[in-house]
């Protein structure tokens, strides 16, 4: 059991509730209902990716190896480099701020990272023998 990505997991996802729960009832009375839709995309793909954070945390006791770590480390850089981008496109908009182009360069690295990460995860299980 590898317990830091348990606990980095757990952390990420209450974060993602109460980001949530922040999206639902108070950014939206501070930007328009697409800002918030995008905050809440956001939100969706770091509670998913926190949750399997604990499952690879839990998986690592029977499927221990170098691609279910790396399976963690795309998850974990993919909700900062997503979720974190998206996040930060918000704010940008609420406070109006200008020069946001650049940053939704961002966002697809993220994405990309979510898929490297459950690449890594089939690899590391296809590799275990039984």
């Amino acid at each position: 059991m590898n317990k830091k990505f348990i606990a980095t997991g757990a952390i990420l996802a209450a974060l993602a509730v109460a980001l949530g729960a922040f999206g639902a009832h108070g950014l939206k009375k501070i930007v328009e209902a697409e800002t918030v839709q995008t905050f809440q995309t956001g939100v969706q793909y770091q509670i998913y990716h926190a949750i399997a954070l604990v499952l690879i945390g839990i998986l690592s006791e029977k499927y221990a190896g170098n691609f279910l770590r790396l399976a963690g480390w795309f998850f974990i850089a993919g909700i900062i480099l997503f979720s974190g981008s998206l996040y930060l496109l918000v704010l940008l908009k609420a406070t109006e701020t200008v020069g946001l182009g650049k940053l939704g360069l961002i966002t697809p690295l993220g994405g990309l990272s979510f898929i490297a990460g459950w690449a890594s995860l089939f690899i590391s299980i296809l590799q275990k023998k039984i």
